[in-house]
């Protein structure tokens, strides 16, 4: 689909600034609000899970670039018609005295979660970009109306140099955890090359919910008992591993704190009312698995390295620090611990509005992963260190056991210790970091070319939070940047691009290299 398959909604921006407005209700709006009577809604309630309420602060934000002008009666109906109508985004949070926080069933409106902010004209035809930049970072300030359901689609008509269009995406952290939201809105989309079809998705590793699971390998008839000792080895070091981890984890609970850096608010500063920026860039898909295949690693490996090497460059440059000398810093990956489930599962929900057959909701566990920031004088030297470093935590079930004491602390402490523990964890760390799988192929949503998308998250006490999200043949990495702390946030990005391409070429000449030889 191009872009002149896709006419505009007509809609004039109107000239105030950053105030947004309500669009005019819809025939589609008006049947889903009375489809749900408020029996019915009083009938279904499902408790929160643990870690949703940990998530009282935080909020995800997807920024979908689209290549053609925005129809919103299309896209209002398409999202009535199926995002509209699973549970989780038709309930609200409700608490009393008589029972713990719950989501309750609602009647829902859509047009009330359909957005079209009025930008000033003069600034969005300066600068289109950074009027779309300032928009979405007005959002941080924004709260959000638990009188309806936590989500919102923000629209800005205007195109951009990236986009013909935009559609912001705001939803509370408790509805689900972000691989878990990405795939529902995964589940509406389909392929631009066949329209029937949904968004091919690259081949994941299938589990069950458990994170580490041995490899069974068929010992040789004339070397059993070396197997049976590699095989008993192997566990030996998964139980001495997820020790150290679950020592490390309880002593920075307790006192161990990342060394103030750049990119760390002062110690006990955790305010959440301060400016938030949220940028992105576009790398090449296809320039991250040569790195992969040269270096023999995993995707995770290079962006994991790639982040560590574009760090340092921004730590040495600021600081003024010499240039031989060594930092740790850490990070905290959450991890979704629910099983995989395809596109059709969720598809399935979506149409049944029940989530009976999806393991749903925040069900995340923490890893926490340090970066050295360091100047090499290889740029391979940032990724073989992150290949040692996650090849270390693969064997572990650090995951495991913070997923499940978030859960136990709940259950036998109650929400503060809880929140204690979950506040300390991120506080004493020094940003959050994420990389999550999308689409194999450019995708529609609602009739409406997909562009680019970059999801992130605010709400949380770090100053910087790392974003990786892959999306046919490119991947963006996405920073979410309180500006106090790092007001030159565009050279940061930069400093990941300029990094990126460093490692590129170091890859591309070992491998010519290699063929030489």
């Amino acid at each position: 689909m191009d872009a002149s398959s896709c006419s505009p909604s007509g809609a004039a921006l109107p000239t105030t600034r950053l105030l947004p407005i309500r669009t005019q209700r819809s025939a589609v709006a008006e049947w889903t609000t009375t489809d749900y009577s408020a029996t019915a809604a009083a009938a279904e309630e499902e408790p929160l899970s643990p870690t949703a309420r940990l998530m009282e602060t935080i909020h995800i934000i997807v920024t979908v670039g689209l290549g053609c002008p925005v129809n919103l009666p299309v896209f209002s109906a398409g999202i009535a018609a199926q995002l509209a109508r699973y549970p989780r985004f038709r309930s609200i949070q409700v608490t009393d005295g008589s029972k713990g926080p719950r989501w309750a069933r609602t009647a829902v409106n859509v047009d009330d979660h359909m957005i079209v902010p009025t930008l000033h004209p003069v600034a969005v035809e300066a600068d289109p970009d950074r009027a779309l930049e300032d928009y979405v970072a007005s959002l941080y300030t924004l709260p959000m109306d638990r009188s309806r359901p936590l989500w919102e689609f923000h629209f800005l008509d205007f195109p951009t140099s990236e986009a013909a269009s935009t559609a912001v995406i705001r939803l509370h952290h408790s509805l689900g955890g972000g691989m878990s939201l990405i795939t529902l809105l995964l589940a509406s989309a389909r392929s631009v090359a066949d329209p029937t079809r949904l968004p091919a998705m690259p081949e994941q590793p299938a589990r069950t919910g458990a994170i580490y699971v041995p490899r069974r390998r068929q010992p040789p008839a004339a070397g059993v008992l070396a197997a049976f000792v590699t095989w008993i080895w192997s566990y030996l070091v998964l139980v001495w591993n997820t020790m150290v981890d679950f020592a490390i984890f309880a002593v920075t609970i307790v006192f161990r704190r990342d060394l103030h850096t750049l990119f760390k608010r002062v110690d006990g500063d955790v305010t959440s009312n301060r400016s938030r920026r949220f940028v992105h860039r576009s790398l090449s898909l296809d320039d991250v698995k040569l790195i992969k295949n040269v270096m023999n690693c995993t995707v995770n490996d290079v962006l994991v390295g790639a982040t560590s090497a574009a760090l340092s460059r921004y730590y040495f440059r600021k600081s003024g620090s010499s240039k031989a000398s060594k930092l740790c810093l850490r990070s905290v990956l959450p991890v979704n611990t629910r099983p995989t489930t395809s596109l059709q599962t969720y598809v399935d929900m979506i149409e049944s509005g029940k989530s009976n057959d999806v393991a749903w909701g925040n069900q995340l566990g923490y890893i926490l992963l340090p970066f050295h920031l360091a100047m090499h004088n290889d740029p391979l030297a940032y990724v073989r260190k992150a290949k040692k470093i996650i090849d270390r935590k693969k064997s572990s079930l650090e995951v495991i056991f913070t997923c499940k004491m978030n859960a136990f602390f709940v259950k036998m402490f109650g929400m503060k210790v809880a929140s204690f523990i979950y506040q300390r964890m991120f506080a004493n760390t020094t940003f959050l970091f994420s990389n999550m799988v999308g689409p194999t192929e450019q995708i529609e949503f609602y009739g409406h070319p997909i562009i680019f998308i970059a999801p992130c998250s605010y709400g949380g006490p770090h100053a910087l939070a790392v974003q990786y999200q892959s999306y046919d043949n490119t991947i963006k990495v996405i920073l979410s940047v309180d500006d106090e702390v790092i007001p030159d946030y565009a050279q940061l990005l930069d400093d990941f691009t300029e990094s990126f391409g460093r490692i590129k070429d170091a890859s591309s000449r070992l491998s010519a290299s290699i063929i030489k030889k």
